[in-house]
């Protein structure tokens, strides 16, 4: 089980991805802008972020690259959970610090298998950071 944060500002989206990370055995908290997604991953620390890019308050590009820069929360991997899919707004994602991308509408697997592949990184990150 990991702790997941999500940050999508669509109700449906957001309700959706929670139901399948429920349902997949992890725990997940949910917040709907990118300026509430910097308190609460230096507060609660998850073992990734799942980021959407277009959010009111400060954009997912914005808040990928100032959790980056935080000590706090620079080794949390974030997935760009995303409708912006051109080539140009990946390497931009990728640019801000985002591991991966999740493109919106996903398949389920494909959307389970990214995220439980940065989870079984995340030990080994740590451990080098010791």
């Amino acid at each position: 089980m990991a702790h997941i944060l999500i940050v999508e500002d669509a109700p449906d989206n957001r309700n959706i991805a929670e139901l399948i990370l429920l349902d997949a055995g992890h725990s997940v908290v949910c917040v709907g802008d990118g300026a509430s997604a910097l308190t609460t991953a230096a507060r609660i620390q998850p073992d990734v972020i799942l980021m959407d890019l277009s959010l009111p308050r400060l954009d997912g590009w914005e808040a990928t690259r100032q959790l980056k820069s935080n000590p706090a929360t620079s080794t949390i991997p974030v997935i760009a959970f995303t409708a912006h899919t051109l080539p140009g707004d990946i390497e931009r994602a990728r640019a801000a610090g985002c591991s991966s991308i999740i493109s919106k509408p996903f398949e389920i697997d494909f959307f389970l298998k990214q995220i439980n592949l940065l989870i079984e990184r995340r030990p080994l990150e740590r451990s080098h950071e010791r």
